[in-house]
């Protein structure tokens, strides 16, 4: 009796957990909502007892003030009352007056002086409050800047990322709050991406040899078959049937490898210049122009970026193909440009040709497609050429922009910061 197979074993359990463990008592974590609660509560009870005991001095210095005597007897036989504050009351010695006349001018001269030390107390609170108020401006600003210091940290490590150095962390210290939480959350982001990416490059490595390899061996192997003059003419036209067709896989390899690698930003960065960069594109398109009737002009100023240049000739080399490629049959023409514009290198590659509807302009950027074509299948390439440009293009941190030209071609605009 054949024994019962065993059932299949639980898959097992992923080693990185994104949940972090829970604290014993989460209520006691220094929160940053509880820092700040604290922070400022305690900025506010400061400012008040600080108000609050400047305007108790205030007060004191004016009730002090307010205690000097009114007016004082200079007679003995004959009263007679004098004040330096009320001259009201000095003004009754000149004659006899009825008492309610001298009780009445004492109560204004009272009056006169409660008031007096009122505007004086108002004034100086004024004044005390304006102090304050730079004060507590100044601390809350350094104090909101010390707080959210570990914000900037984050977005610096962020834009270091953007630029492709995947090997920064922000590797935060202090107390165990949310951006703490948010930083080593970043962090672990960072580790799995960078993982993915050499993962990737890897991949891309082991695929340029294990695709090339074979396919070069065919070549090698037609080659030496179509050598052969006694071979069958049946035989040498399969060969070369069969040798273009090998051709057009290695170009597809090639542009597929050159995308996958171009898509990245540009570490190594060296002053190229587009002018250059063009002039060789030029030459190496100069025969097969010549062949289809088309004239290559243009002016070609000083342009430098930063940036690859292997793969910025393939920018301009892709271009002046397809300007060439995709040109009338008669009298056609291609023009390339390099200048300099608003702190910007600038290639321009124009041409004669088909009329292009601005509807199909965006089609042509993508991988495998043609004008007024889902699929590639002619004889002028593998449909990888202008994607290619788009993504080194942006791998330097610039983008390409076509129009179509009144009475045909296009007009390709390539910008790079410099």
């Amino acid at each position: 009796m054949a024994a019962t197979p065993a059932p299949p074993q639980a898959p097992p359990k992923p080693t990185w957990d994104p949940r972090r463990p829970q604290p014993p008592f989460p209520w006691l974590r220094p929160t940053i909502r509880i820092r700040l609660t604290l922070l400022y509560g305690g900025m506010f009870l400061i400012a008040g007892i600080l108000l609050l005991s400047i305007i108790y001095l205030l007060a004191a210095q004016a009730i002090s003030t307010g205690n000097q005597p009114l007016f004082k007897i200079v007679s003995g036989s004959a009263i007679k009352v004098t004040s330096d504050n009320c001259p009201a009351v000095t003004a009754i010695n000149s004659g006899p007056v009825p008492l309610s006349d001298f009780n009445e001018a004492i109560a204004h001269c009272v009056d006169q002086q409660r008031q007096a030390a009122l505007d004086n107390l108002l004034s100086r609170s004024l004044l005390a409050l304006l102090g304050l108020a730079v004060i507590a401006f100044a601390f809350g600003y350094a104090m909101a800047g010390r707080v959210l210091s570990p914000l900037g940290r984050i977005t610096r490590t962020a834009r270091q990322v953007a630029g492709s150095d995947l090997s920064r962390r922000i590797e935060l210290d202090g107390p165990d709050d949310e951006l703490k939480e948010l930083a080593d959350t970043f962090d672990d982001m960072l580790e799995r991406l960078q993982r993915a990416f050499t993962a990737q490059q890897r991949f891309v490595g082991n695929a340029s040899h294990e695709l090339r390899t074979p396919l070069a061996i065919n070549r090698t192997l037609l080659e030496v078959h179509l050598s052969d003059p006694n071979a069958p003419v049946e035989l040498q036209q399969l060969g070369k049937t069969l040798l273009a067709t090998n051709e057009r896989s290695e170009q597809l390899v090639e542009g597929l490898l050159l995308l996958a690698r171009s898509d990245n930003q540009i570490v190594e960065r060296k002053p190229v210049d587009l002018a250059e960069v063009a002039t060789q594109a030029i030459d190496q398109v100069h025969a097969e122009a010549e062949a289809k009737g088309v004239t290559i002009r243009g002016e070609r100023k000083p342009a430098v970026v930063q940036g690859n240049g292997v793969l910025l000739e393939r920018i301009a080399l892709n271009l002046v193909q397809n300007a060439v490629r995709y040109n009338v049959p008669d009298k056609g023409w291609v023009e390339v440009n390099t200048e300099v514009g608003h702190g910007q290198a600038v290639l321009t590659v124009s041409n004669t040709g088909p009329v292009v509807p601005a509807y199909e302009i965006d089609n042509l950027f993508e991988p495998f497609r043609r004008l007024r074509t889902e699929r590639t299948g002619s004889d002028k390439g593998v449909g990888l050429g202008l994607s290619i440009v788009r993504s080194v293009a942006r791998a330097h941190g610039g983008h390409i922009h076509a129009r179509p030209r009144e009475g045909g071609g296009l007009e390709m605009r390539v910008t790079l910061p410099m």
